[in-house]
């Protein structure tokens, strides 16, 4: 038996002792200081519906319909929601600022952006990078602040 105990151990001890294969992993530098001249669009909103329609609203309009449009420049569409304050965030990250005016275009007065404005009302709106004037004039009325980019590490 204490052979058995002992062959166990071993086996054991060596089949931990095995490195697991890494994936590859690309390396990405650092940059200090260096504008990626992506644009990020923060939306903070409050809802009044049930928690329920608005994540099937989510997952099964809103997300899909940006998944499925054929544009490459849109990065990053995320939801986050705060169900005991009845508020969300949108953050959406696009490549450059061509991407989203773009998109925003295509989107702005859209079915899904009427929807969308149904559903929730926009506490606020944050673009983050550098747009045209033209654009920040079409954003104006959602009340939407403009920061652009100083520096950092991207």
């Amino acid at each position: 038996m204490k052979k058995l105990s002992l062959f166990i151990a071993c086996i054991t001890l060596f089949s931990c002792s095995q490195q697991p294969q890494k994936t590859a992993q690309v390396e990405i530098e650092k940059q200090l200081n260096e504008n990626n001249e992506q644009v990020t669009v923060v939306v903070n909103v409050s809802y009044s519906l049930d928690k329920a329609v608005i994540e099937s609203f989510i997952t099964e309009e809103h997300s899909p319909f940006f998944f499925n449009l054929d544009d490459a420049g849109i990065v990053r569409f995320e939801w986050f929601i705060n169900e005991s304050e009845n508020t969300a965030t949108l953050i959406e990250v696009f490549e450059n600022a061509n991407a989203f005016q773009e998109l925003g275009g295509k989107v702005l007065g859209s079915p899904i952006n009427i929807r969308f404005n149904e559903i929730f009302k926009i506490k606020s709106l944050t673009v983050l990078g550098e747009v045209s004037n033209e654009f920040r004039e079409k954003l104006k009325p959602m009340g939407a602040a403009f920061n652009v980019y100083v520096g950092g590490i991207n």
